[in-house]
């Protein structure tokens, strides 16, 4: 097929998911519009899992994940992230030993812990726009792409969101969705496996990943049963990142029998959305806003 041809099928896909997207789109809410984003998420998630606790005493640890995206307006790769939070909430009375590194915090009375899967360069905080594809047809042969691998490193909640904020990204959240606790524990183990240092950071991983040497933040957190696994096309499918990235390792947590066991309750990629949108201003106008239910943030 001729390049132009390819090129034009390419375009006329991505014009018609964005379409997808804006087509969706409701009015923002602006009740929090001056309150920090990150103050917004954790409401939200302290809200909910509240609700699912319940006002009764809890007479075992629960378990609960929280899955991210980030993205800005035309889901560029280079300012798109997908990333996870766990937490677990302890058993009233009791003290479990905490994973390492995690420090015990308190919610009206409940002690809990919680941690973020958020794999990035090491550096991303000063250098936080880095290349993707580098070179000629890198998009297409991955072995063209000349980006170089970059030391990785998990980064915390907090800090993920300012990168957003500081982009003026929308920024998804699904859940919090109660797990088993054989489902924290492979989220542990993953997040142990990136924190020893072995594995490298690179946005474009198809050449390193089969053999551990690097993975991008969509592959950090899906399939946690099998890191090195095959994807589709490009390692991962076409435009397989931000939004669409963690939707696809949600999805793929509900399908896989190794963790779909570890769910405990019904999940809806599509419509379990939430989403944060940027606002310069008390205006609904002319946002980038790609969810059906979406708060505006502006700091």
């Amino acid at each position: 097929m001729h390049w132009k041809c390819v090129r034009y099928l390419l375009c006329s896909l991505v014009a018609a998911r964005v379409g997808l997207a804006f087509a969706d789109a409701a009015e923002v809410d602006f009740a929090n519009y001056n309150v920090p984003l990150y103050e917004q998420i954790v409401s939200r998630i302290k809200a909910k899992i509240g609700t699912r606790l319940g006002e009764g005493t809890n007479t075992r640890d629960r378990y609960f994940i929280i899955p991210f995206a980030s993205q800005n307006d035309g889901n560029d790769p280079a300012f798109s992230h997908s990333f996870i939070s766990v937490i677990r909430v302890s058993e009233d009375g009791k003290q479990p030993e905490l994973i390492r590194g995690d420090k015990r915090q308190k919610h009206k009375n409940r002690e809990f812990e919680a941690f973020t899967i958020s794999w990035l360069p090491r550096d991303f905080p000063t250098n936080p726009h880095f290349f993707v594809f580098e070179g000629f047809c890198s998009f297409l042969f991955p072995r063209m792409n000349t980006c170089p691998l970059s030391i990785g490193r998990v980064f915390k909640l907090e800090e993920t969101i300012k990168f957003s904020v500081d982009a003026k990204n929308a920024v998804c959240m699904w859940g919090p969705y109660e797990i088993a606790k054989g489902g924290f524990d492979l989220v542990v183990k993953r997040r142990r496996l990136l924190n020893e240092g072995n594995i490298r950071y690179r946005a474009d991983d198809r050449v390193y990943r089969k053999k551990l040497i690097a993975v991008n933040c969509f592959h950090a957190l899906e399939d946690l049963a099998n890191l090195s696994r095959d994807g589709g096309i490009f390692d991962t499918g076409f435009k397989i990142w931000g939004i669409n990235g963690t939707a696809r390792a949600l999805a793929e947590y509900t399908k896989k029998p190794q963790f779909r066991e570890f769910l405990l309750e019904p999940v809806d990629e599509r419509q379990d959305r939430y989403g944060f949108v940027y606002a310069p201003t008390r205006d609904n106008r002319g946002l980038y806003d790609p969810f059906k239910r979406a708060s505006a943030y502006h700091r």
